[in-house]
């Protein structure tokens, strides 16, 4: 009975502890693994559509201030922009150029979510150059130049993108730029005489504005182009440099976008806006020429026509820019 007893004892002493242990606080879950953000789906660009807006442009005849064709041209940029969804302004400014000149020209700003704070700066200029005055050429040094890779390619890349963030929204602000009076400055003179509407944008911000870095693209629609890393672009905006051209590496488009500085900066509308906006901004531009002109042998000429824009170039340029986008967007950049 005594052995009894205390097996009992025992019995009820053990269950005592389970029950006490089992009344305990539970021991807390392990924390969940670090979400990792969700790749987002790349919309494909669709080089047919920039390459017609270039022919549209191009159409118009030579986009020169103070002529028709610009005018006209004009209208129809901010029209095609509107379609788009986008909020479309129009900077309207006097642009004195170096021969004591004054020109009507306007910057458009096409703005993607206005009213959010983040966001990116894509532009181009949308002007055209009054002299063919390329050293390769002299053939009709005093006409204007179509230009349908400078002036027209970079803008019909920024019109397929626009249309491609209308049908595939994004929650960061974008802004897409055609900048005026670009390119009608002095040869060999004074490099405050390019780039106009850029330095009047950049010290006139149509809304108070601030970027996270802006990416500019001239020339980007030739044959054969070649983008290295531009002098002012690494100067100014080292990291974005690395985004573009990493992800351009990542997407096989290394054969564009080469992964090499060149010596100097290039005067271009970038350079205007690192310099008086303060907004680290790249320039993706065509630098595969020679010691006479780093910028192809179609620059300033009559060449620079329909003929001498690729679609293969367009689409490079294109695909790799909304990459850029939908992946800050997605928060893996």
């Amino acid at each position: 009975m005594q052995h009894t007893r205390l097996f009992f004892s025992l019995m009820a002493c053990t269950l005592m502890v389970v029950a006490c242990t089992s009344c305990g606080p539970e021991s807390p879950p392990p924390p969940p693994p670090p979400s990792t953000p969700t790749p987002p789906v790349i919309p494909v660009f669709n080089a047919d559509s920039a390459y017609n807006d270039i022919a549209s442009q191009v159409a118009f005849g030579p986009r020169v201030l103070g002529s028709e064709g610009h005018a006209e041209c004009k209208d129809w940029l901010v029209e095609t922009l509107k379609a788009t969804g986008a909020r479309v302004l129009q900077q309207e400014f006097t642009a004195e150029v170096y021969t004591g000149e004054k020109f009507r020209a306007t910057n458009i700003m096409a703005q993607f979510n206005p009213d959010v704070s983040d966001r990116i700066l894509l532009c181009a200029h949308w002007d055209t150059r009054h002299i063919a005055d390329s050293p390769l050429s002299e053939e009709r040094q005093e006409e204007p130049i179509l230009g349908a890779d400078d002036g027209g390619s970079g803008v019909g890349v920024l019109l397929e993108i626009a249309r491609q963030l209308q049908e595939n929204p994004v929650g960061i602000g974008i802004d897409i730029v055609l900048f005026d009076a670009e390119d009608y400055g002095e040869s060999g003179g004074e490099t405050e005489s390019y780039c106009l509407g850029s330095q009047y944008w950049s010290r006139n911000p149509l809304t108070p504005y601030k970027a996270r870095y802006g990416i500019l693209l001239d020339m980007v629609g030739a044959k054969g182009a070649q983008f290295p890393i531009e002098g002012w672009s690494w100067h100014y905006a080292q990291s974005t440099v690395e985004k573009v051209w990493g992800m351009a590496a990542r997407m096989g488009r290394s054969n564009y976008f080469i992964n090499q500085g060149t010596q100097g900066g290039i005067t271009d509308d970038h350079y205007f806006v690192n310099l008086l906006a303060g907004i680290p901004t790249i320039d993706i531009i065509n630098l595969s020429g020679t010691e006479q002109t780093s910028f192809g042998a179609h620059w300033h000429t009559h060449n620079d026509d329909m003929d001498i824009i690729d679609k293969n170039t367009l689409r490079a340029v294109g695909q790799v820019l909304l990459a850029v986008i939908y992946n800050e967007d997605a928060g893996l950049l």
